[in-house]
């Protein structure tokens, strides 16, 4: 992923509401939001150069996401970060076990934010920090920096969640992810990628010939456990391949 606003609302009647966008080179294969086959209770959609995943839900509220942190000058990884996602997913540990574990390895992956929770917490890592952090009841927003870093895009999108949060749906959450406005140069950040390429990642939702958003997510959590999921997939320039709902 390469952007998610969040609301985490422990006790509330929806207690935690994500709205995220997936970017990616077209090019690299995947699968779309599905159980998967030989885990089942795992809805997600998945990486077919790796294996691994962005975001998606396990059993006992689990939940886990991704984005990837931005830094041209710095060598790829050992290993795929999606894989940091599907072990949690997959697994049994406690939280704190689990990231502990990522915590010790966490230099074997390009950098990344991780989000993981279950009903009662939600932690946050950031490869360039210490250590987790469980995180308070708020709405955030991660793109490829750190927690809340105010990008253009991420401060329009996390507004925009504010908006919907009285009566959060699938369908306005996708809309907020659809915004392809880029921001103004003077309100671009400097990552050290040039400005061609800071203006076309501005924007929250992204589309080229090459590059762009793959896949747009929402995931709405009752306070009973039950989860919907709504995934809009897309193509070159944005083009839209389809729409998977599902219900859990």
């Amino acid at each position: 992923m390469c952007l998610i606003v969040f609301a985490w609302r422990p006790g509330h009647a929806r207690p935690l509401v994500v709205a995220a966008n997936r970017d990616e080179f077209y090019a690299r294969p995947s699968l779309p939001l599905a159980p998967w086959p030989e885990v089942p209770h795992v809805h997600a959609g998945r990486d077919l150069e790796a294996g691994g995943t962005w975001l998606g839900v396990g059993a006992n509220g689990r939940f886990a996401a991704l984005t990837n942190i931005r830094d041209p000058h710095r060598p790829p990884g050992r290993k795929s970060r999606g894989e940091l996602v599907a072990r949690f997913l997959t697994g049994e540990l406690p939280i704190d076990d689990y990231l502990a574990d990522v915590v010790a390895r966490s230099m074997e992956y390009g950098g990344f934010n991780l989000l993981v929770g279950n009903t009662n917490e939600l932690w946050h890592f950031n490869q360039r920090e210490s250590e987790a952090v469980m995180l308070a009841p708020g709405v955030y927003g991660l793109s490829n920096a750190g927690l809340d870093t105010p990008w253009p895009k991420l401060l329009k999108a996390k507004a925009a969640l504010n908006e919907v949060l009285d009566d959060p749906r699938p369908q306005a959450l996708l809309a907020l992810l659809s915004d392809a406005q880029t921001a103004p140069f003077a309100e671009l950040p400097d990552t050290g990628v040039g400005l061609a390429t800071e203006t076309l990642l501005s924007s929250v939702f992204i589309a080229s010939q090459s590059y762009g958003t793959r896949a747009s997510t929402a995931l709405i959590v009752q306070a009973d456990g039950s989860r919907h999921l709504v995934e809009r997939s897309f193509g070159p320039f944005g083009g839209h391949l389809g729409e998977v709902e599902i219900r859990l």
